[in-house]
């Protein structure tokens, strides 16, 4: 009996073969696309004007502001597109190119150096910015006009070019786009001491990507604290995978206790005696989650004095007026989560975050029910017994 094998189709077959140079596809949506290529149009365009506008004379826009403009829409995250490697790189390697332009006679050598040297320096000033390589090489091959600019080439077009477009890419960036730049840096421990978070301590730690990045031994386009965060992902991700499809509706607390924003010290003190909680979530008038007054909030509005703690409590609890109000001193604003949220993504919260009490909240803004971190012990121990 004659098996029958299929013949591979032709795209196939070319994915097959052309595999080690076709990359993968990125992974970024079609408006996403869009809004990049929008702000990288209007940072061009206006950064020509500025300096149109400013010194009056060409050139107006060196070619490597547009390798610029892809590091910081596009991969604004990017240690390539921070604010100093735009600056600094393309300054420094504008002035090596020069330098060459001027004191190395032979042109193909003028380049070579020009483009080596600035890609050492950007280095060693932890400034590599790839459009630094291109501008070094504009100072030695620009022509004439170029090179009777001498060092005044480094400050404008290049040094003006920089500046405009790292304005633009603070305003377009943060107030278009909505996304930080530049990179936030890493929060430190909460409680300031030198222990890892929560989440750190048993997966994988700072030396552990140390390790890993010197043994890879060539630069990456990501930085540790990006790195670090995408493992952080890919682990909840496997979690997420491992425990189920548990969501918040399915742990949370429904009969919920509340209160008004005007109500009484005394009421909320009362409350949270009595049904021995840490914290009540403040509603507004249709239902709103506005605060959360908890037992650290009195703590923090006692006053000074030497008196004992029942004495101070029955202080702040006899005060009058809007003193004597949930709304003078609960915390806000608050951090709560959607119903349909997966209790992975719970972790980070409670445990980084040092949360107890999460609100959650429906579709249109109200408070439907609480998650406290003795709910997402159990709900993790139950799926953890389930898998």
């Amino acid at each position: 009996m004659n098996s029958f094998v299929p013949t591979p189709s032709l795209s196939a077959t070319l994915r097959r073969r052309l595999g080690r140079w076709w990359p993968e596809p990125l992974v970024i949506s079609r408006r996403e696309q869009l809004a990049v290529a929008a702000a990288a149009l209007a940072a061009i365009a206006l950064t020509a004007l500025i300096t149109h506008l400013a010194v009056g004379q060409a050139p107006w826009l060196v070619a490597s502001m547009g390798a610029a403009a892809v590091l910081l829409f596009a991969l604004p995250s990017s240690p390539l597109a921070q604010p100093w490697p735009l600056v600094g790189g393309h300054v420094l390697s504008a002035a090596i190119g020069v330098v060459c332009a001027r004191w190395v006679p032979n042109p193909w050598l003028a380049a070579g150096m020009a483009v080596g040297l600035a890609i050492f320096a950007m280095i060693s000033l932890r400034c590599l910015h790839p459009p630094g390589g291109a501008i070094a090489l504009n100072a030695v091959i620009g022509g004439p006009e170029i090179h009777d600019m001498g060092f005044g080439f480094v400050l404008w077009p290049v040094l003006l070019n920089a500046l405009a477009m790292l304005a633009l890419a603070l305003l377009l960036n943060n107030r278009v786009l909505r996304r930080p730049y530049p990179r936030p840096l890493p929060q430190p421990n909460r409680h300031l001491i030198r222990d890892p978070k929560p989440l750190e301590r048993l997966g994988i730690r700072d030396e552990d990507v140390e390790a890993a990045l010197a043994g890879f031994n060539h630069l990456l386009d990501i930085s540790r604290s990006d790195l670090e965060q995408v493992m952080t992902l890919a682990e909840m991700h496997s979690y997420r995978r491992r425990l189920g499809d548990i969501r918040c509706r399915d742990i949370m607390s429904r009969d919920l206790i509340s209160l008004r924003p005007d109500a009484s010290l005394q009421e909320a003190w009362r409350l949270l005696r009595r049904h021995k909680v840490r914290a009540l979530p403040v509603l507004g008038e249709f239902g709103q989650v506005l605060g959360m007054v908890s037992l650290v909030d009195f703590l923090k509005r006692l006053d000074g004095t030497p008196q004992g703690l029942r004495e101070r409590v029955a202080r702040l609890l006899g005060g009058r007026g809007a003193d004597n109000r949930v709304a003078a001193i609960m915390s806000t604003p608050v951090v709560s989560v959607r119903e349909n949220l997966h209790l992975v993504e719970l972790v980070p919260l409670f445990a980084d975050r040092g949360l107890h009490h999460v609100p959650v909240v429906g579709t249109d803004g109200t408070l439907c029910g609480m998650i406290s971190q003795s709910d997402l012990i159990a709900a993790l121990y139950q799926g953890k017994l389930a898998g």
